[in-house]
């Protein structure tokens, strides 16, 4: 079986995933590592940001010569059209969602928490065989989610940009983990406003270091789920799972502005046909990457991503 071929239309299709990514990344309680997950392209992510950080070690240690040629080896076809989509949805994002979800919450979350819900079919698929371990796993994850993604939200006025770059590493670490949210631990940082705030504003320095952040922490993290889901695949999908279950506590849709859950309220008929539809398009969009994408979506029969997605 040969490796995966690119076609004319993927870069567009890239795109539109980048796109759909960076839209969720925006959103708290959602992350852009869902739609990787979903659309059937997050090892194959993860495997090319970890070749980029190996690169980047390699110029820093003064390997010019390994960094060039690892360079060009990089899945340029897979990462210039998504990260694309990314930055355009980042920057169109954070001036159209965050007024949405003032003025709908409670259909705003029922929304995303039916995309979610429907979406932990893809790393249940991809687990291929449930052991005490990996249930336990599982479960751990769960239960971290649900607390991280309980924290009250926090305000921070004019951040020193040391700040800035720190609070970017986090938050990329969280944007890269299916179910935990990078928008979502910036807003528990208190700086999910200052950072809508300066993309919407185009603050070049502001937004300079916190890309200069995102470059170091995606360094760090990608390089070791690499070595996760080569080594510890089944696991690791595990894990996923359960952090994607413990953020839906972020998406109930009744809570009040310090995240208190409430009981079912108002707009019930309607919130309740909102989680349907969020589920009805992740299913869509979970057939139609299985159907594009067969050999990066598809797990092998012991549960394992097929031979592209390992790299």
């Amino acid at each position: 079986m040969t490796g995966h071929r690119p076609r004319v239309a993927d870069p567009l299709l890239n795109v539109a995933r980048g796109l759909l990514m960076g839209a969720f990344d925006v959103v708290p309680g959602v992350s852009g590592g869902t739609v990787a997950l979903i659309v059937g392209i997050y090892e194959r992510l993860v495997t090319a940001i970890g070749h980029g950080s190996v690169t980047l070690l390699d110029l820093v240690r003064g390997r010019p010569r390994e960094s060039w040629e690892r360079l060009r080896r990089m899945d340029w076809a897979l990462l210039l059209p998504l990260f694309a989509g990314i930055v355009l949805a980042l920057l169109t994002g954070a001036r159209l969602i965050p007024p949405l979800l003032e003025a709908y919450p409670v259909q705003s979350r029922a929304l995303f928490a039916g995309l979610i819900l429907a979406s932990l079919a893809v790393p249940l698929r991809r687990v291929g065989q449930w052991t005490p371990g990996r249930a336990g796993a599982a479960l751990a994850a769960a239960a971290v989610a649900f607390v991280l993604v309980g924290l009250p939200p926090a305000e921070v006025v004019d951040p020193p940009l040391v700040l800035v770059l720190g609070a970017a590493m986090i938050a990329i670490t969280a944007m890269i983990l299916p179910g935990v949210s990078g928008s979502f631990l910036l807003l528990a940082l208190g700086m999910y406003t200052p950072t809508l705030a300066a993309l919407d504003d185009r603050d070049l320095g502001y937004i300079a270091v916190f890309v200069l952040g995102a470059v170091l922490g995606l360094a760090l993290v990608a390089r070791l789920l690499t070595h996760l889901l080569t080594t510890h695949h089944d696991l690791t999908m595990a894990v996923l799972l359960g952090l994607m279950t413990g953020s839906l506590r972020a998406l109930w849709p009744w809570q009040t502005e310090d995240r208190t859950l409430l009981p079912p309220g108002e707009h019930l008929a309607a919130t309740v046909g909102l989680v349907l539809l969020g589920m009805v398009l992740v299913g869509s969009l979970v057939a139609a990457g299985r159907r594009r994408e067969p050999l990066l979506s598809e797990p092998d029969q012991r549960g394992h991503p097929g031979p592209s997605a390992r790299g």
